[in-house]
């Protein structure tokens, strides 16, 4: 059984930082691809960040200089960090795990950036 939990969500005032972790358990092939994720109510999910195991990093226009996506390949965990946080990040965040053949995704981390 794969299974993704997150951590490190929060409320925090604009400018300011959280750093998300996601640790995956299970079944899981040495090469694959985990990243992040959010959705907002009525709206469809977006990507934020993805990484490769091999290294590779993506990211989403909005995020680029301001979020670094990092992962432990031993641990299968991935994090999120993410500065100068904007009211516009404001999101569930969502850890996924794409294999060949099959995607997971975690329970879903609430950010909310206020003032």
């Amino acid at each position: 059984q794969v299974q993704l939990v997150e951590s490190g969500g929060g409320l925090v005032q604009p400018g300011g930082s959280l750093r998300l972790s996601c640790a995956a358990s299970g079944a899981i092939l040495s090469f694959n691809v985990m990243g992040w994720y959010r959705q907002v109510p009525g709206k469809q999910r977006e990507l934020v960040a993805t990484t490769t195991s091999r290294g590779s990093t993506n990211y989403a226009d909005s995020v680029k200089g301001r979020f670094t996506i990092s992962r432990e390949n031993a641990k299968n965990t991935v994090s999120l960090q993410m500065n100068s946080l904007k009211p516009e990040d404001t999101a569930v965040y969502y850890c996924k795990l794409e294999l060949r053949f099959s995607t997971y995704w975690g329970q879903g981390t609430q950010v909310t950036v206020s003032s």
